[in-house]
């Protein structure tokens, strides 16, 4: 009976009827901002893109190049942003949560070694019903700001 079960719940798994937040969630673009060789930190940037038909939540992230690793935002606090972390990022059914600079992004605090540009930095994501997914993420270089042309 115990092996009938275990069948049992290996095809309810491959059809998809147990599949977790994770299955759902497509990710596109991930990078990780090089940062200085004396930075203690650094952010993760992509689009997390829902293709299912409930709502999800990314609780928790982790790698292995920092200490720490947080859930993140910027908010303006009377004229001063500011990094705060976050409990979670939702991504709506059919929706996404767009991470990038300046706004919801994955914090790698504590850097336990600088990084090289075009290392591949793998980052797990959980999602609130405990399913996960490897991002494997690309250092690269931030580019600059456009110069605003000044006319006088």
């Amino acid at each position: 009976m115990k092996r009938l079960s275990l069948l049992s719940l290996g095809l309810l798994l491959s059809a998809g009827v147990l599949a977790g937040s994770a299955d759902n969630v497509v990710v596109q673009d991930p990078y990780v901002r090089l940062a200085p060789p004396s930075a203690p930190a650094t952010g993760a940037f992509m689009v997390l893109r829902n293709t299912g038909s409930k709502d999800v939540k990314v609780v928790k992230a982790d790698n292995p190049v920092s200490k720490v690793t947080e859930l993140h935002t910027h908010i303006n606090d009377n004229g001063v942003m500011k990094m705060r972390p976050v409990p979670g990022i939702d991504i709506k059914a059919g929706g996404e949560a767009v991470l990038k600079p300046g706004s919801l992004h994955v914090m790698l605090i504590d850097l336990k070694a600088p990084m090289k540009e075009g290392e591949v930095v793998p980052i797990t994501l959980t999602f609130e019903d405990g399913s996960t997914k490897q991002v494997d993420a690309n250092v690269v270089r931030p580019t600059p700001a456009p110069m605003m042309e000044h006319k006088h």
